[in-house]
């Protein structure tokens, strides 16, 4: 009787114990599950974000073709958006990173729009210009002094032009630098000796923009695409928003003009991978780009 009694026991604890193994396989499959899940939406997401970055790419490249002469912004534009896209294919999976890119794609749309509005009301007054040339020019050929008078204005007036009143920037480089006790910074391709990026570029000069207190802002995206620094905010009268790293300020006296800035270590060493830095103007016109590896 105590025998079958234990054997009772024995077949009760076997079966819970098939239970909480059945459980267990249950809730390992369950988990395995719900993280291929997420890894599949994720991988979505990111290819969602490079179509809508490839089909504004596309934009550009139809507006680009459309334009009766090369447009240098919309030109840029299309190239900068060409360096988004390899940044999205070449990063992690990752919720944060991909929601900053989404958001991106946003601005750049909104961006898009308002340049293609600005390429078309070009092109519309440079249709009136050559009516009102052609139609001056006729008139021009009965008054021989007033052509020569003429002519000398145009030219003028087309050097104004072609300069521009906007500011931009050419040799953006970005090096990582170490400091030596002696205060001396040395350049270093290794992530876990780096202390700090120097951002530098020159400032081309413009004889018609206005002088005085300028300010550009440097934007540091890590290997995860996250903003490295304080990560401020900046909005334009336009909307557009851009989170960066850190403001440069100096003062532009319509002369070429070199500036360097430094964008400190993190609380912890910087990580190995793949960097990008972007630099906008006060409109938060992106003036430029560049890419550099910590090992």
């Amino acid at each position: 009787m105590a025998e079958t009694k234990s054997n009772n026991g024995l077949k009760v604890i076997a079966g819970l114990l098939l239970v909480l193994l059945v459980g267990l396989v249950i809730y390992t499959v369950s988990l395995y599950k719900e993280k291929q899940d997420n890894t599949d939406k994720l991988s979505k997401e990111k290819e969602l974000v490079v179509e809508d970055l490839t089909s504004l790419r596309s934009e550009y490249d139809k507006a680009i073709l459309e334009s009766n002469a090369t447009n240098e912004e919309l030109v840029s534009a299309r190239d900068n958006i060409a360096k988004y896209i390899d940044s999205v294919k070449t990063m992690k999976l990752d919720i944060s990173a991909l929601g900053k890119y989404r958001r991106q794609v946003s601005i750049l749309t909104k961006e898009r729009q308002q340049l293609i509005r600005k390429v078309d009301s070009l092109t519309r007054s440079n249709g009136r210009l050559v009516m009102e040339r052609d139609s001056t020019f006729t008139e021009l050929e009965k008054q021989t002094v007033f052509n020569d008078s003429l002519v000398v204005q145009n030219t003028q007036l087309a050097n104004v032009v072609e300069r521009g009143s906007a500011l931009n920037i050419s040799k953006l480089a970005v090096d990582a630098v170490k400091e030596r006790n002696s205060g001396k910074l040395v350049s270093t391709s290794r992530a876990g000796a780096t202390d700090k990026f120097k951002v530098c570029f020159t400032l081309t000069n413009n004889t018609i923009a206005q002088a005085g207190d300028k300010a550009f802002y440097i934007e540091v995206l890590d290997p995860q695409g996250n903003v490295l620094g304080e990560s401020f905010t900046k909005t334009s009268d336009s909307g557009a928003s851009v989170t960066y790293s850190k403001a440069t300020s100096f003062y532009y006296e319509n002369k070429a003009l070199d500036v360097c800035d430094y964008i400190n270590k993190p609380s912890g060493d910087f990580q190995k991978g793949n960097y990008m830095v972007n630099v906008y103007d006060n409109k938060l016109k992106l003036l430029g780009t560049s890419k550099f590896t910590l090992k």
